[in-house]
């Protein structure tokens, strides 16, 4: 006897139901101390397994399916086809519990619409396997994402972090011997989702609580001491001891590290692009940080940060990563347009209409201004209810060198506040306490990358800010925003000179992490690819992510490139207090102390240099893209980024 053809469907779909019943989810541990620990989660009976089964992360534990932290395919896991496997993961404390879920997902059922930043498809939700116990957090075990900062007093030193309540945290100190000999207790900020401007920033799948700020400062600092400080309170826990050493007035000698346009690495792949080789970055300064001892020095990260624009955990992991480094020196930022941009922002002129866009995913510069705390007291107002946008130009001084951070976002033309504010520091440089002066900004005055969106931006730098620099011999201009290093000759209106006193030199430095443009010479494998002409002025162009390292003395700055792929130099320039600016490394195959001199008296030597420069920049990428693309293909070998132009 045949079955009516919708008994034999029940059954199948009672069948299909059963076995799907059937499948286990478990993850080990279920508590965890801190950001970092790794959980492993199993699972096994997956029924006709498919390469798209995946993995959802999900924190809170009751966030709807499609508002997942991140994800991972299940056949990253060499027993997938078994129905069975594993996959551990280093998970980040955000403050609230997390679970995860498996999903079956086919080819067939791709939603060509429905992608991530680089265009690939965001998983299928349908078809809901199993969900894990809830994994959280053990308490008392103090603060996390602690990072360092200076304050205008230079006896002082500002730490920051976050928790997961407001009631009062603190930090204390001391120098190597004795008891806690100081403490301070800490201000407390915090900011809500309706302080966002945008989507997804103010949406549903973007916003996690983004904790409490505290934010205390160590005064009546001996110079250039070793501290020992915990940050914390007696009932919630304090951190594990850390140290720095103090700023010292008395010292010439200054240590920097820095880049710009870093971002954060993910164990998973989530709704936008995060950034592999920020890794290596931090890894690299960490080991040049212990290397130099009980000197002092500080990180500077000029624009981009995080990354997050508008997912909200991404600041989280971002702090994460940078705190063994953070914690142990001062780390200072300027804003940049992934921090800041959106539709509405204030100072949007008409010239500007194809500059600032939606590159900040709504966060109009939110986190940026409360998760750091800079010198200084600049701020713009947002037009909105969300706090007023702050850390945008202030100076320092350390050692032998002015430092002056801008803000390439908000107003910097004649007769705006940033620009009197410009205008003023430099003018009153003390030149015989720090002879050298060093500005830093975001988008750059100066590029050979075919920047064509910013084109009227560099043309507004170049009739507003670049007299200024020249006509108060500003040393270095450091930039970020183009993803590769690239260092100019002495330059005022695109003219190279002989010294860096009324020439500056200028280096794009935004190589640190995040990778969407193509390298500046074509590849066999990628045709398509703008190719972008080295002109005499630009004297050295590398398609290696890394950092640069400054150390100056009242006679000399130097500023060196690190590339990631083997932690050692790429380029190197020196500047003499003389005004003289020597180019050029054994390491390197260019003449140690080669000097760079007028254009039309060396138009031969900038030929011939520039051309053995960027081959040894090019196959120093090779040699980097090669090991970032194994790295990325095991992390995440189901899709591939794309390069486009976007910065």
């Amino acid at each position: 006897m045949k079955l009516p053809i919708f008994l034999l469907l029940l059954l199948l779909s009672l069948i299909t139901q059963t076995s799907l019943s059937k499948v286990t989810i478990s993850v080990t541990p279920t508590t965890l101390q801190k950001s970092g620990d790794t959980v492993t989660i199993s699972w096994s009976n997956v029924d006709s397994p498919s390469k798209l089964d995946w993995l959802g992360l999900y924190s809170p534990p009751d966030s709807p399916h499609d508002h997942f932290i991140g994800y991972k395919f299940l056949s990253s896991s060499p027993s997938w086809q078994s129905g069975s496997g594993s996959i551990s993961l280093p998970i980040t404390n955000l403050r609230s519990n997390y679970s995860f879920r498996i999903f079956h997902w086919t080819e067939s059922e791709i939603n060509p619409k429905r992608h991530d930043h680089d265009h690939n498809p965001l998983p299928g939700t349908a078809h809901f396997l199993a969900e894990s116990d809830v994994v959280g957090f053990e308490s008392g075990h103090g603060p996390e994402q602690i990072h360092l900062a200076y304050t205008d007093v230079e006896d002082e030193m500002r730490v920051m972090f976050v928790v997961g309540d407001g009631e009062e945290r603190s930090v204390k100190w001391r120098e190597r011997d004795g008891e806690w000999s100081h403490v301070s207790v800490a201000r407390v900020v915090r900011y809500e989702r309706e302080d966002m401007c945008d989507a997804p920033a103010n949406g549903s799948i973007g916003w996690r609580d983004p904790g409490w700020i505290h934010d205390g400062v160590m005064k009546d600092l001996k110079k250039g001491v070793r501290y020992y400080y915990q940050v914390g309170s007696d009932s919630k826990g304090w951190s594990t001891t850390r140290s720095f050493v103090s700023r010292n007035g008395d010292s010439d000698e200054t240590i920097a590290f820095l880049f710009g346009d870093m971002g954060a690495s993910t164990p998973y792949a989530t709704f936008i692009r995060t950034q592999d080789e920020s890794i290596s970055t931090m890894k690299w300064i960490l080991r040049d940080i212990e290397a130099i001892g009980d000197k002092h020095a500080f990180v500077s990260h000029i624009g981009d940060i995080s990354y997050a624009r508008g997912y909200s955990w991404l600041w989280d992991h971002f702090f994460t990563q940078v705190e063994p480094v953070a914690s142990k020196v001062p780390y200072h930022v300027c804003i940049g347009n992934h921090e800041y941009d959106w539709p509405l922002q204030p100072w949007k002129p008409d010239w500007a209409n194809a500059v600032y866009g939606t590159d900040g995913g709504g966060e109009c510069g939110v986190p940026y201004s409360l998760k750091f705390n800079m010198p200084g007291n600049s701020s713009d107002s947002t037009g909105t209810r969300a706090p007023a946008t702050r850390n945008l130009y202030y100076s320092f001084d350390t050692g032998a060198v002015h430092f002056v951070y801008i803000s390439t976002e908000t107003n910097f033309v004649a007769g705006s506040s940033q620009y009197n504010f410009i205008k003023q520091d430099l003018e009153s440089v003390d030149r015989s306490k720090t002879p050298f002066v060093v500005v830093q900004g975001h988008r750059p005055m100066y590029t050979t990358s075919n920047e064509n969106g910013d084109a009227p931006m560099r043309n507004k730098m170049l009739e507003h800010l670049e007299p200024l620099f020249t006509k108060y011999n500003v040393t270095l201009a450091l930039w970020g925003h183009v993803h590769r290093y690239e260092r100019f000759c002495p330059v005022n209106n695109f003219i190279c000179g002989s010294t860096w006193k009324g020439f500056p030199v200028h280096a794009v430095i935004g190589m640190a992490g995040q990778d969407w443009q193509p390298i500046w010479e074509p590849r066999s494998d990628h045709p398509n690819d703008p190719i972008f002409p080295q002109p005499a002025r630009s004297m050295f162009r590398g398609g290696e992510f890394g950092y640069t390292k400054l150390v100056a003395t009242k006679e000399k700055l130097t500023l060196t490139y690190v590339g990631n792929h083997d932690g050692k130099m790429h380029d190197m320039v020196e500047f003499l207090a003389s005004g003289e600016v020597l180019s050029g490394d054994d390491s390197i195959s260019v003449d140690a102390g080669a000097r760079i001199g007028v254009v039309d008296s060396t138009f031969s030597w900038y030929v011939k240099g520039a051309s053995v420069l960027v081959l040894g920049a090019f196959v120093g990428y090779i040699l980097g893209y090669a090991s970032h693309s194994r790295k990325q293909n095991g992390n995440k070998a189901s899709w591939t980024p794309v390069k486009s132009e976007d910065i």
